[in-house]
């Protein structure tokens, strides 16, 4: 399994790590990119903040055609506002947003964003997840995650159990040896260190994929996992935040945050965002606020997303009439699947530790890049030296399944198909490979009948 999957999964792991490194980059890169919009020119001694409506107003006049979803307010001193807005022409998934200086209500400018990510990290994101090729493109990453964890196992497998005179070259690298003893050296140690990060990139990019995503979606709710969201209704009574869901953690790598709500529809009464954002912070909901504003028969909902630990993810929704909290959701209240997710999720897109969760992602990527790497040279130091010109590296022994008791085939086979259904495209490319071993040992058999004959 391991030489296979490595063999002929190893060029789209490759790939992963490669735009996955990029990706990992883009979150220190952008800032300096957009460091225009994403910052003010200066922040004077007592310098305070204009009220919200303000800035909104002002994004209105820079993007008249623009219809205004949410706000994000400064979150630091040397932030800008961000007004989000739907416009028509965007791609799918796609905002305008306006950049908006707290202190001057200047425009800094206007970028097409998704979710949080600014356009270079939205491309780079895509690019990751599906080379620019569109729903098609998913398939790539999605044969890579659901690889990445057999290859990642089944190597430490290996390793563990292989013969060595001292306990140190199992954690570190052989400097004596040489050929492809080095190189397996080499292999297994960098393999072993990044084991654990490579099972958790690999489980958690399932998530977003589109066949084990939707499975691994159906299995959260089944066991109550499902992720709550506050119920903005209003008129509805304030509830226990057990509404249907926020917007599909599984929808994108992007993550699209604080849009998930029709645009706004004029309403009989409203106290303003000012108000709202106040009753919000009376209520707990303080930190790094994404506010979106109320549609039709619905409320303000105002949402904390400092994902960096300690987390602050609480939510309220506000009545746009006399600004009560109609609904409230703490992240401690999460059932613990939906917490697992979004931690899982956050750590696999570099966000909770910042920018050490940045460069541990970067590592692992570097880490796949040399894995595939030095594999590749070990099959390539075992071909055969004489005869042929061009040779490539012998495979495993055949005959592995024929050694094995029934006791052990049985039930790794009935595990094997279980996985392969739960993870569809590790069961098809699994029948694949299994298919193309017949065929090769077929021909390998005619080969040795004929010269026995």
């Amino acid at each position: 399994m391991h030489f296979y999957a490595g063999l002929l999964i190893a060029p789209l792991l490759f790939v992963a790590a490669t735009t996955g490194l990029l990706y990992a980059l883009s979150w220190q890169a952008e800032k300096v990119v957009y460091a225009h919009e994403l910052t003010v020119a200066r922040v004077g001694v007592g310098d305070s903040a204009l009220p919200l409506s303000t800035q909104l107003q002002a994004a209105r006049s820079a993007a008249p055609d623009g219809t205004v979803v949410g706000v994000w307010p400064a979150p630091e001193a040397e932030d800008t506002t961000r007004v989000i807005m739907e416009k028509p022409g965007l791609a799918e998934g796609e905002t305008l947003t306006v950049f908006v200086d707290p202190y001057t209500a200047d425009v800094r400018g206007q970028l097409a964003t998704a979710g949080d990510a600014l356009p270079l990290r939205a491309w780079l994101s895509e690019f990751h997840s599906t080379l620019q090729l569109g729903e098609f493109g998913r398939n790539y990453s999605e044969l890579a995650a659901s690889w990445l964890w057999v290859v990642a196992l089944g190597g430490l497998a290996l390793w563990i159990g292989r013969r060595r005179s001292t306990r140190a070259q199992l954690v570190l690298p052989d400097r004596k040896a040489t050929g492809r003893r080095r190189t397996l050296s080499w292999h297994g140690t960098v393999g072993l260190w990044a084991v654990v990060g490579l099972v958790a990139l690999s489980a958690t990019g399932l998530t977003w994929s589109k066949y084990a995503g939707e499975n691994i979606g159906q299995l959260q709710d089944r066991l109550g996992g499902a992720t709550p969201a506050v119920s903005a209704t209003v008129g509805s009574g304030a509830g226990s935040g057990s509404g249907s869901g926020e917007a599909d953690e599984h929808a994108g790598h992007t993550m699209p945050e604080g849009t998930e709500m029709p645009p706004p529809q004029p309403t009989t009464a409203d106290i303003g965002i000012d108000k709202a954002v106040a009753a919000a912070r009376a209520a707990g909901v303080t930190e790094y606020l994404r506010v979106t504003l109320p549609a039709e028969g619905k409320g303000y909902v105002i949402k904390e997303q400092d994902k960096q630990v300690p987390v602050h993810l609480d939510a309220v929704a506000v009545d746009p009439a006399d600004g009560r909290v109609m609904d409230e959701l703490r992240f401690a209240d999460y059932p613990v699947l939906a917490q697992l997710t979004r931690f899982g999720i956050d750590l696999h897109m570099g966000k909770t530790f910042g920018l050490a969760n940045q460069l541990a992602l970067a590592a692992l990527a570097v880490a796949v890049m040399f894995l595939v790497f030095w594999g590749y040279r070990m099959w390539w130091l075992r071909r055969p030296t004489q005869g042929r010109a061009l040779s490539f590296g012998r495979p495993q022994s055949r005959g592995a399944w024929r050694k094995a008791p029934l006791t052990v085939l049985l039930p790794l086979a009935a595990v094997t198909a279980v996985v392969g259904w739960f993870v569809p495209m590790l069961g098809i490319s699994l029948v694949a490979f299994l298919a193309i071993d017949v065929l090769l040992g077929f021909a390998a058999g005619r080969r040795a009948a004929a010269n026995a004959a």
